[in-house]
């Protein structure tokens, strides 16, 4: 008999809902509750575990799941929420939520790709090093408004502080990318306009780079427009979703791209021509530069100036 299993995630505990056994679980979420989780569903036809993404409290759950062979898929909140809303469950408690999600595993199979220890290092390592660069640029925006000796001498001690630890960062970045996988790095890195950051970024968010087609990588980073249209009415086209730390790095990188390459600087200068919106044609330019990476990665070659 097949099984399906809902998980609502919290900090300190997992709700479980079972089908088509009904069956409700509370384990906490530690190591011994994902062990227990783990051992509830031994021996059993599991097709689908989904989860919400909640910020990161899900992750090691995940991996004891992946690791014990059960096929378990992360959706966005909204998504389950909208999924909830059409099944008419108004009501939220953790157990109905996981009730929801139990459901949702019976029409939405995506697995995960087992974690990858490296990739982890890599990842939180990346994710600090944004933190650490948004506090750096928070102060010195407040030194520039600041009046006060005493306060200007405190935000520049602290911005001392943090660049010394971003450089810190980035020195274990390089090393963690490297250990990870030296030859993507490199190849990465090899394409002009995109830096060490942006290689880094790729290898810790998008581990699917070379395995998908262009328009399931560009879905992946969310750079894939999606119709608005309804009846006579063709509404305009939006990105939406996806990986949006990956996305933030990417549409910096981008600019370097598009000042270093000349075909993606006359394709931008094209679409601005055509009275698109700066964002809009950075962000045309960004679909490109991640559909051509993923051929790149895909099929183990060099980058190549003209578009493939």
């Amino acid at each position: 008999m097949n099984t399906y299993v809902g998980v609502d995630v919290a900090k300190q505990t997992l709700a479980v809902h079972i089908l088509p056994d009904q069956q409700a679980l509370c384990l906490p979420n530690t190591l011994e509750g994902h062990r227990q989780l783990c051992q509830q569903l031994a021996g059993r036809t599991v097709v689908n575990v989904l989860l919400e993404a909640t910020g990161g409290y899900e992750r090691a759950v995940v991996a004891a799941l992946s690791q014990a062979g059960v096929p378990v898929t992360r959706v966005d909140p909204r998504r389950a929420k909208g999924f909830g809303m059409a099944l008419g469950k108004r009501a939220k408690t953790d157990p109905i939520d996981a009730a929801v999600l139990a459901r949702m595993a019976q029409c939405v199979l995506a697995p995960v790709t087992a974690a990858d220890s490296r990739r982890e290092q890599l990842r939180e390592a990346v994710q600090r090093r944004e933190q650490l660069v948004a506090q750096r640029d928070d102060e010195r925006r407040r030194l520039h408004q600041a009046t006060t000796a005493l306060v200007k001498r405190s935000l520049q001690a602290h911005i001392a502080s943090l660049v010394s630890q971003i450089n810190t960062l980035t020195k274990a970045i390089a090393q963690l990318r490297n250990q990870l996988d030296a030859d993507l790095a490199a190849r990465l890195e090899a394409v002009p306009g995109i830096g060490p950051v942006t290689t880094a970024s790729l290898m810790a968010y998008l581990p699917e780079l070379g395995q998908l087609d262009r328009r399931q990588i560009a879905a992946m980073v969310g750079l894939a427009p999606y119709n608005r249209d309804s009846g006579q009415r063709s509404g305009a086209r939006s990105i939406g979703g996806g990986r949006a730390p990956l996305r933030r790095v990417l549409y910096m990188a981008c600019h370097s791209v598009i000042r270093t390459h000349a075909e993606f600087k006359a394709r931008y200068e094209q679409l601005r021509a055509r009275g698109k919106p700066a964002k809009v044609a950075i962000t045309a330019c960004m679909r490109v530069l991640i559909v051509r990476l993923n051929a790149m990665v895909r099929d183990q070659t060099e980058w190549r100036a003209a578009a493939s």
